[in-house]
């Protein structure tokens, strides 16, 4: 993904700087807007994607477009803005809240599945990556139909295959082997 990397070091560098003035809680909710605004306004997005755009134009979108956020997350824009990183606020933002939420003990795991999950099958999923990690746990559910059956259970970097398709692979491997 384009800037990844950069935008993980720019919301690292802004939660340590919210944390030292103990407004993280504020800074959390100032990227939540701002990545939802960008994320649902496609023309926000390209404004800030726009390479023709001067960055002071982008820059004062931005701050007329938000005006209530906190001083921090203004020089957020500022230092993006002077490093000619604006396209890379939502990325900065997303990046942020997941950093804000590890700092928190929590964590967020994705869910594959066929179909729609039972209330009582994400619970028992719920339960289980909690009793796993000791960490407060968001579920992401995502239904996927090419899984067939069963489960793909991301945490983190490590992936739990539990599909019906995964065990056809395999069991396809197996006796291509013989």
């Amino acid at each position: 993904m384009f800037g990844n990397r950069a935008a993980f070091r720019y919301a690292k560098a802004l939660l340590s700087a919210a944390q030292e003035q103990d407004v993280a809680q504020e800074i959390y909710n100032d990227m939540v807007l701002i990545s939802e605004s960008i994320d649902a306004s496609p023309a926000l997005d390209n404004i800030l994607q726009n390479a023709v755009i001067k960055g002071a134009a982008k820059k004062e979108v931005l701050t007329l477009g938000f005006p209530s956020l906190n001083e921090l997350s203004v020089k957020l824009i500022e230092l993006l803005d002077g490093n000619k990183r604006l396209p890379l606020m939502s990325h900065v933002a997303k990046r942020f809240m997941e950093a804000y939420d590890v700092s928190q003990g929590k964590i967020t795991a994705q869910v594959t599945t066929a179909v729609e999950m039972t209330p009582d099958l994400e619970a028992q999923i719920l339960a289980k990556i909690k009793a796993l990690t000791n960490k407060t746990v968001s579920l992401e559910k995502i239904i996927d139909p090419s899984v067939v059956g069963g489960f793909v259970l991301r945490i983190d970097d490590q992936q739990y295959d539990a599909s019906i398709t995964n065990q056809l692979n395999q069991l396809e491997r197996v006796l291509t082997l013989q």
